[in-house]
């Protein structure tokens, strides 16, 4: 992987998530930078070690929530426009614009991937619900949420929160075997 570029690349995205609401409390630059890092620490744990491979998964990582600098719903299209717009600077082939394209809009809830990297940056995406760290980042998703009327209340949140960790899979063997355990738990403690 070229880090030269990988770093021209950070640098381009991060500059753009500079211009995020601050009421995006939860789907931050912190959120981006976490996202970026656990793809890298999930595609280590699954065998993934071509350059290649982890170079577009990186980039997916850095654009996948670009779009919410132009709206809140349906984010992810306006990531792939982002990226697409940026990508004339990257020097990559068609075939590999279409990949990070399909990696974005992997991470689009319902989750739904098809292939082995895009089981890694959704992974990546949602990884928090199997750590300790959950209940901090979840008040800032519920404080977001509250603020774009996601949910009307505490009592809309808390039952969003709870469908939603009951409903959620893992998709790779490595955040099953590391994060199911830890988000079974954070279930419990809602409960």
């Amino acid at each position: 992987m070229d880090e030269n570029k990988i770093d021209q690349i950070k640098e381009r995205a991060l500059a753009a998530l500079e211009g995020l609401s601050p009421y995006l409390t939860y789907h931050s630059v912190g959120h981006t930078l976490d996202v970026v890092r656990e793809s890298e620490r999930i595609a280590r744990e699954e065998g993934i070690s071509g350059a290649r491979e982890l170079f577009l998964l990186k980039i997916a990582a850095f654009y996948h929530d670009t779009g919410f600098l132009i709206t809140y719903a349906g984010h992810e299209e306006r990531s792939c426009e982002i990226f697409m717009r940026d990508a004339v600077h990257f020097g990559l082939t068609d075939q590999e614009q279409e990949a990070i394209k399909a990696l974005i809009m992997a991470t689009r809830v319902p989750q739904q991937p098809c292939t082995l990297l895009e089981r890694v940056i959704c992974d990546a995406d949602l990884d928090y619900l199997g750590r300790p760290d959950f209940f901090d980042i979840g008040a800032r998703l519920k404080q977001e949420f509250l603020h774009y009327k996601v949910v009307r209340d505490e009592q809309d949140w808390e039952r969003l929160q709870l469908q939603f960790l009951k409903n959620h899979q893992y998709h790779t063997v490595s955040s099953q075997r590391l994060r199911e355990p830890v988000k079974q738990s954070n279930y419990q403690q809602l409960l």
